[in-house]
């Protein structure tokens, strides 16, 4: 019997690939940047599965040229940059990496909010390029942690991770604001669920966490910035279109906000002369949230079950679009 096709758009941790190219025809995409939409098209042409990260479109008409296509796994936790109702229509299975990493995340996560609470990395630059010649009483002043408050926007996984941080570590009320409650966090972490208004008002930190949907998009702009105390620090390690990216460099060059600590921009990577790298209140990290051996394999482990299930014609291990079984290409 013939070995499923499958192209894999990047190298991924061999705790996955190995085990894609032992049971597969694999092609994997060697080059440091993500192929282009027309060479991603052509090379799936023939494929019964996909390994896609992030930063690959995969749209109804790149499915289309992939009659054969029976598998979409996401080495990521999100899948925004899958059009799943397409592939759902079509039949193809989509599947994602959820839980693997998010301790990393939070961990992350908490890491930006310390050191744009502390101003680290300006004291940091400051003391290796020869700024800093003395103790300063007024020097590089930042705001406490504990006993404050943490919003957190999406209390899923990593929300909630990060809330148990807050809570636990420093002793933080926790605020949040979901669609749904969230019994755990209340009866655990003696989170309260608010209304978004509500949350940027009274918080001294917020932390999002939300999914990136046409809802989404932009829901942190001038007048949600504009509620927040001038004492708040903003962390972002979802995804960068969730926030109004221009609003928050005027939030934080006017001191609407004191500081913002990203792990992800829009567009990303950002243009070096972009602003949003140049703010001495704002820390930047290159979307490093996942980026520990431990989290990376785990994913891996996941994105190879996914696929491997997914041109079997079994169920995927962590399955996006599950209402496809019925319909499913065989």
């Amino acid at each position: 019997m013939a070995r499923p096709r499958v192209f894999v758009t990047r190298r991924i941790p061999a705790a996955g690939l190995d085990r894609i190219v032992s049971a597969c025809e694999a092609e994997v995409w060697q080059e440091p940047l993500p192929p282009p939409y027309d060479v991603l098209r052509e090379k799936v042409r023939d494929c019964d599965g996909l390994v896609s990260l992030l930063t690959d479109q995969i749209d109804a008409a790149l499915m289309d040229a992939a009659p054969k296509l029976k598998v979409i796994s996401n080495f990521a936790v999100g899948f925004n940059n899958i059009d799943v109702g397409a592939a759902t229509t079509r039949g193809i299975c989509v599947g994602n990496t959820p839980g693997a990493l998010t301790d990393a995340t939070a961990d992350l996560a908490f890491a930006l909010l310390l050191a744009a609470a502390r101003r680290v990395v300006d004291g940091v630059l400051d003391a290796k390029q020869g700024r800093w010649k003395t103790w300063e009483p007024l020097g590089y002043l930042g705001v406490d942690l504990a006993g404050k408050t943490l919003g957190i926007i999406g209390m899923g996984r990593i929300g909630f991770a990060m809330a148990q941080r807050g809570r636990g570590g420093w002793g933080m009320k926790v605020l949040y604001f979901d669609e749904r409650p969230n019994d755990k966090a209340e009866a655990e972490l003696g989170a309260r669920r608010v209304d978004l208004d509500t949350l940027l008002r009274e918080s001294d930190f917020v932390s999002l966490h939300a999914s990136l949907t046409n809802t989404s998009k932009g829901m942190m702009g001038a007048k949600q910035f504009a509620l927040m105390k001038s004492t708040a620090v903003f962390i972002n390690t979802a995804r960068g279109p969730l926030v109004d990216q221009a609003a928050l460099v005027e939030a934080l060059k006017t001191g609407k906000i004191f500081a913002a600590g990203l792990d992800v921009t829009d567009p990303e990577p950002p243009d070096p002369n972009d602003p949003i790298l140049h703010l001495p209140n704002c820390v930047v990290a290159p979307h490093i949230a996942s980026a520990t051996h431990t989290t990376r394999n785990g994913m891996a482990e996941i994105c190879a079950d996914n696929l491997l299930a997914g041109v079997a014609g079994q169920p995927l291990r962590a399955w996006v679009n599950p209402e496809v079984a019925e319909r499913r290409r065989v």
